[in-house]
């Protein structure tokens, strides 16, 4: 049995300004503005929601099965996956289309001017669900529109259960769509300003948004997280990475966590502390790919990190 990771793919194009973008855009002048930032290094790395949790989630022992729409530039990242004998067999290819890019650039402020280019991900509903055997679980990530809505109805009618994780993509929705996948979800996973929204957008509070699924997933960055299971609110620490290089990604990891835990239908607070570890895991590495899981090692850090043994 498998599990199904339904969202983006894209290739991140990372670059550092070093200088401050205030010392190059005139506030007074933002009506013609027109500003060129010289950056000395650039960087592309493999990234996309789908791609990121497939990652992680094969890194840890689960059996990912990605699905999403990319262009005709995707064989550097095919043989990535292929690498590390990631399943392509549902990753449909557009003819004529990019796969999605990002173009981000930060400031010596750590600020950020992102530029996203969607590509083939606006295709995302050619993929249907129906066409993957073998699926016992599904996650609904940012993609394109149409395909978020057809995945999740999709996986209602074959009873899949599924997490919806609405992450960049919920202002896309308005209030009827997302209380239509509330409805039809079992969990959901969102971080603090992703709740808010969540909250503003459909009128839910926090304690009514748990009452529709098994369990509802708060991550809080430094802060750790926040799992609504039944009655329970279990506060899950964060785990404080050797250094702090990337945060990009880390909720990514932390979702595989969550799948893994679903999958083998392990205890919340076994689950998100697992997801936890894998957060930080990424974050000691530059980009959404780079780092490596070794089962043995990751259980003795989670036994250090928590004092429990991880029976896995």
């Amino acid at each position: 049995m498998s599990t199904l990771i339904c969202g983006s793919f894209a290739y991140d194009n990372i670059t550092e300004f070093n200088d401050q973008f205030k010392n190059h855009i005139l506030p007074d002048q933002l009506d013609i503005l027109n500003v060129c930032f010289l950056v000395p290094s650039l960087r592309r790395e493999f990234g996309g929601v789908a791609g990121n949790i497939a990652y992680n989630l094969n890194m840890i022992g689960g059996n990912p099965v990605p699905m999403g729409t990319v262009g005709d530039d995707f064989e550097p990242y095919k043989s990535w996956m292929d690498k590390y004998s990631i399943p392509t067999d549902y990753v449909e290819t557009v003819s004529g289309a990019m796969t999605a890019q990002a173009f981000i650039t930060t400031d010596k402020d750590g600020n950020q001017i992102t530029v996203f280019h969607p590509g083939a991900m606006e295709y995302s509903a050619r993929n249907l669900v129906e066409s993957v055997p073998g699926v016992n679980l599904a996650i609904i990530s940012p993609d394109g529109k149409d395909g978020m809505i057809s995945h999740a109805e999709g996986c209602q009618l074959l009873e899949i259960p599924f997490v919806f994780d609405p992450g960049q993509g919920l202002p896309m929705f308005d209030a009827e769509e997302l209380a239509r996948f509330i409805d039809i979800a079992n969990w959901i996973t969102v971080n603090a300003y992703e709740a808010e929204m969540l909250q503003n957008k459909t009128g839910y509070s926090l304690a009514e948004l748990a009452k529709k699924v098994d369990a509802l997933i708060v991550t809080e960055g430094g802060h750790g997280s926040k799992i609504y299971a039944g009655a329970e609110c279990l506060e899950i620490p964060a785990v404080t990475p050797s250094q702090a290089l990337d945060p990009t990604g880390c909720g990514d990891a932390y979702r595989a966590g969550i799948l893994y835990g679903i999958e083998h239908n392990l205890d919340w607070s076994v689950t998100g502390r697992i997801a936890s570890l894998l957060g930080a895991i990424k974050i000691e590495k530059e980009g959404t790919q780079n780092h490596i899981v070794n089962r043995r090692d990751f259980a003795t850090r989670y036994e250090n990190e928590f004092g429990s043994f991880l029976e896995w």
